[in-house]
């Protein structure tokens, strides 16, 4: 057996309170028909893993491995690549360059001068970095990609492999994201974010409608609905996808965990307090934690999440 270590539990106090649809399905279904259609994509697998759910005492445990998608080697590879079509589309538009441009005639550079003339940036931990870089060299933009002092030099790399200018900020992930923003603000360039704040959420949305592709490919190869999910918190994102997608498909059946480290619980602070919160202190952990909850993806969280969600805090190395 998996040995017990202490966490902390908190059931979803708002749990069915109505609210506003931060994820439609429309846009999910244009989501994923875009990405299914970009030269190179395919299914990522679902894992099934035996001994470690004989370890744990369950019946069944799966494992969806994103790090296959698109050669990325990244959990977030979707949502990045995604926004960034859809804010080029989109800028191809307003500056009348085109007026209904599609994705594919980006990839085949049918309007390369305009879209080269275009910046998006972001802050990043690496994983969302990497998925904005490659998505802007496989569309034509130019890609600027801020980076916290704490940031390893193997994942700064792995973001400039894809064309990208890194910037080190020193700090921590906020500091990142208010360089990004100001200096975007300044130079007149988009800002392709998974995190969001006021005035600044339907970037993040699309982000977010590309993580839900993961999850519907992960819920539609199981064999029956899931009693469980477990998904990393992080700014929220992610999760707040996970959530959305598990409902769609399965209504109120499966609970969902998120998991966050100890030190850097913000999700888990918010929930309890009702609103979005940063955690002060510390934020030291094994997979580099953000401080703050994404605001788009709060409400999602909140009222859109399956029956019973919980936040535990604990170290995430403890949850694999």
């Amino acid at each position: 057996m998996i040995p017990a270590r202490p966490f902390r539990l908190l059931p979803n106090p708002r749990h069915g309170t109505p609210g506003v649809v931060i994820l439609p399905e429309s846009g999910f279904r244009r989501a994923a028909a875009e990405i299914r259609s970009w030269p190179g994509h395919a299914e990522t697998p679902l894992h099934t893993l035996p001994d470690l759910a004989a370890a744990a005492g369950v019946a069944a445990l799966h494992y969806k491995d994103e790090g296959p998608r698109f050669g990325l080697g990244s959990f977030k590879a979707l949502g990045g690549a995604y926004a960034v079509a859809r804010l080029l589309v989109a800028e191809l538009a307003r500056r009348g360059v085109a007026q209904a441009a599609s994705v594919a005639d980006l990839i085949g550079g049918r309007h390369a001068e305009a879209t080269a003339a275009i910046t998006v940036t972001c802050a990043t931990d690496g994983n969302h970095g990497r998925s904005v870089a490659w998505g802007a060299r496989r569309f034509g933009a130019r890609c600027v990609i801020f980076v916290h002092e704490h940031v390893s030099q193997g994942r700064r790399d792995a973001i400039a492999a894809y064309g990208a200018e890194i910037r080190v900020v020193p700090g921590h992930y906020d500091d990142a994201v208010r360089e990004a923003a100001s200096v975007a603000e300044r130079e007149g360039w988009f800002v392709v974010s998974d995190t969001s704040w006021p005035g600044y959420t339907e970037v993040p949305r699309d982000v977010m409608q590309g993580y839900r592709l993961m999850a519907e490919e992960a819920l539609a190869a199981l064999p029956a609905p899931p009693s469980h999910v477990f998904i990393q918190g992080g700014v929220g994102g992610v999760a707040a996808a996970v959530s959305v997608q598990l409902r769609a498909r399965f209504g109120e059946a499966p609970r969902l965990v998120v998991v966050e480290p100890e030190r850097a619980a913000c999700l888990l602070a918010s929930a309890e307090a009702g609103h979005a919160v940063a955690v002060p202190g510390e934020l030291d952990t094994l997979m580099a934690g953000r401080p703050v909850a994404s605001r788009a993806c709060w409400p999602g969280r909140s009222w859109s999440a399956p029956p019973s969600p919980s936040w535990p805090s604990r170290t995430t190395a403890r949850w694999t």
